[in-house]
């Protein structure tokens, strides 16, 4: 969750300042004289959209290590057992997975772990203390496995792609919901725009940013499953993920609560649309169910 909470941000950020910059250096002039034109529209969001969403993943590795404070590891030169055993199972599992050795780090805070970076062979998988200290070895494993497919799936990549799109279509139909209500609700026919394109787009972007936001969330929940998987393959079983995610779910393994078992995603709870991670229950099930 972590590491979609900072590309959100800082996609977020960028955009914003992309947008002033653009405004202010007279780019992307889709409002015409005789109305607006779709198509400088169409570039004007897509630049805009897909140019912040990889800015933000360009930016995620350093924007990672400076809000958790995530102190990188030294290969060479570790400074205890703990951490030349952490760097040591990363680019064991990054070997598996067939990608290049990651940085490695660890950050004070709760149980959790993520791995960022615009680049499969360059990436960071950075460890919480809370997790070094609650977990096993086997279960650490189990978590580091989980971060290392993420990477070799490409996820990051993806999810700025889908970002892009969708930032795309939010400034695009915003944009155009704007002109309708000021020149059509409102009946403004002066020259140019009036209050009511701007306070409409504002009102846009917000509801359209909330649907876009709903569909990049279940995203990252179909790939949460796929890097569990991807873990016990790594591992040869789903046992320690399974542990893991107990552990961190305060279940005990093994026995999973029958209301779950056959559960599919709630579609009755609001905030299961928004979330980035299932429930660990699902995920569990999931991992229990027989592999094809």
């Amino acid at each position: 969750m972590k590491r979609i909470a900072l590309f959100l941000v800082t996609n977020l950020a960028v955009m914003l300042v992309l947008s002033i910059t653009m405004s202010v250096l007279g780019v992307g002039r889709y409002l015409t004289a005789s109305g607006i034109d779709p198509v400088q529209l169409l570039i004007f969001a897509a630049l805009l959209g897909f140019v912040g969403a990889f800015i933000s993943l360009l930016m995620s590795k350093w924007m990672a290590k400076t809000s958790t404070g995530a102190q990188v590891i030294d290969p060479r030169a570790p400074k205890n057992a703990r951490e030349a055993w952490l760097v040591n199972t990363v680019h064991q599992l990054a070997d598996r997975a067939g990608i290049g050795h990651p940085e490695v780090a660890i950050y004070e805070g709760a149980p959790n772990a993520f791995a960022t970076g615009a680049f499969r062979n360059e990436s960071l998988v950075a460890v919480s203390t809370g997790l070094l200290s609650s977990m096993n070895e086997e279960e650490i494993t189990a978590v580091l496995g989980h971060e290392i497919t993420h990477i070799s799936n490409g996820d990051m990549v993806t999810l700025t792609l889908i970002q892009g799109i969708v930032n795309t279509f939010v400034i695009f139909l915003s944009r155009l919901v704007g002109y309708f209500v000021d020149r059509t609700l409102l009946k403004n026919d002066r020259d140019g725009v009036g209050m009511g394109y701007y306070l409409s787009v504002i009102v846009c972007e917000i509801l359209f940013g909330v649907v876009a936001s709903v569909i990049v969330a279940w995203f990252s929940r179909q790939r949460e499953f796929r890097a569990d998987a991807g873990s016990a393959r790594l591992l040869g079983s789903g046992n320690p993920m399974i542990h893991a995610l107990s552990r961190l779910g305060g279940l005990e393994p093994g026995n999973l609560p029958k209301s779950f078992q056959a559960a599919g995603i709630t579609g009755g709870a609001l905030g299961a649309l928004f979330a980035s991670h299932p429930p660990i229950e699902q995920r569990i099930a999931a991992l229990q169910r027989p592999q094809a």
